[in-house]
């Protein structure tokens, strides 16, 4: 009973570690996003969101919501597009890892 805890807790670790991105590789893949949502994902105009530290999940959806459709933008549905499910967690990895905006109290 023990063996088959510790197994099926270690397998969904492992999971959880491949379906998350790598924040190098990702900073790398980065670059045409960071045209628009600048180098470490703080915007370079307001027209476009900040991604530094959002939270990976909401990034995650984001982009496959723009390759498949469901969010419409044609900047962004162009730039999802060819993204594989490997790059979109390596870039979301990347921008989610950054230090966001911090508003004064």
């Amino acid at each position: 009973m023990k063996r088959a805890v510790l197994s099926a807790i270690l397998a969904v670790s492992f999971s959880a570690l491949a379906a998350s991105g790598d924040a190098e590789v990702g900073h790398k893949k980065s670059a045409p996003c960071q045209v628009c949502h600048g180098a470490n994902g703080i915007s370079v105009s307001p027209e476009f969101p900040n991604l530094a530290g959002q939270n990976a999940d909401y990034l995650v959806a984001a982009l496959k919501h723009y390759k498949n459709g469901r969010r419409k933008n044609p900047i962004m549905q162009a730039q999802a597009a060819n993204l594989t499910e490997r790059d979109i967690l390596d870039i979301t990895a990347y921008f989610s890892s950054q230090q966001g905006l911090h508003v004064k109290e």
